[in-house]
């Protein structure tokens, strides 16, 4: 281990065997672990025989713990930074003791470990690789709109309480009934469950179960391959319209605003459709 660092250690997210051995060393060895709950924390430490100080360190106290942190690392102390499961700054506290070991040029080391998002990733087929993770959405129903509207051509993750879950598949719902999303509800745990399915379907289910514990969602990416294609199923003929328009003396990027507008189709798909018609 390095003397005079910052360990940010992952612990389990549900199933306490989900841990490294170098996680368990790290914590052993450490003189201090900072705690998002001690009390949750001295469960992990209990089944691995480990005795280091604790000291709770989250939302309402990390300004004013700050200092006295950043001077026992000055001191060459190692202290280890978990939150209560997953990693501390995903969606968790840390943030700013990081930032500040870093101005006072502490070496801040992390220990990698089990994640809700790539538990959730690793379990579920998807066109491609790239994703979205954006944490806890927002509350107001129309920030949440604007976000899964302006991520539609995204994979989009986010957690979600158990209590909003229902609520928050209803204002997704108003957008597109058939959008596909995957659901992962107590992940590692005892009765982990992952539902792949329409948003309408799973609406239905969680409406009539409502469910409980830890969720992750993953909102399926509507590619643009499939926008491309819906244009020809509803029978627009978006190039005549796109002629119309630039009659009109509106520019290629106006055009792409208002037909997409009109018709919710990709504004990039609706671009390239003018650069090619002015090439004609």
């Amino acid at each position: 281990m390095v003397e005079n660092a910052l360990y940010i250690v992952a612990t389990p997210i549900g199933n306490l065997s989900d841990i490294s051995y170098r996680a368990i060393e790290v914590l052993k060895n450490s003189d201090i672990i900072l705690a998002e709950d001690t009390r949750t924390t001295s469960i992990l430490l209990e089944k691995y025989q480990i005795i280091t100080k604790t000291v709770s360190y989250h939302k309402f106290n990390e300004t004013a713990r700050i200092e006295p942190f950043v001077n026992y690392l000055k001191e060459g102390k190692t202290l280890s930074l978990v939150s209560d499961a997953g990693t501390a700054l995903i969606s968790d506290t840390g943030n700013i003791l990081v930032k500040e070991a870093r101005k006072n040029d502490i070496k801040i080391i992390p220990i990698p470990g089990c994640s809700a998002v790539t538990a959730l990733l690793s379990s579920v087929e998807r066109e491609d690789e790239d994703f979205k993770f954006i944490g806890f959405l927002p509350k107001t129903k129309q920030k949440i709109k604007e976000i899964t509207e302006k991520n539609k051509h995204e994979n989009l993750i986010f957690y979600e309480s158990p209590k909003r879950l229902v609520s928050t598949l209803e204002i997704i719902i108003e957008s597109d009934s058939n959008r596909i999303i995957t659901i992962g509800r107590e992940l590692t745990k005892k009765f982990e469950e992952i539902k792949k399915d329409s948003i309408k379907n799973l609406l239905n289910h969680y409406t009539l179960n409502p469910p409980k514990g830890e969720i992750a969602v993953l909102l399926h990416k509507i590619s643009l391959e499939k926008n491309s294609s819906s244009i020809n199923e509803a029978g627009l003929d978006i190039d005549e319209k796109i002629r119309k328009l630039k009659k009109s003396n509106f520019k290629d990027k106006e055009i792409s605003t208002i037909l997409s507008a009109l018709y919710d189709i990709n504004k990039n798909i609706i671009y390239k459709k003018c650069i090619e018609s002015g090439n004609h």
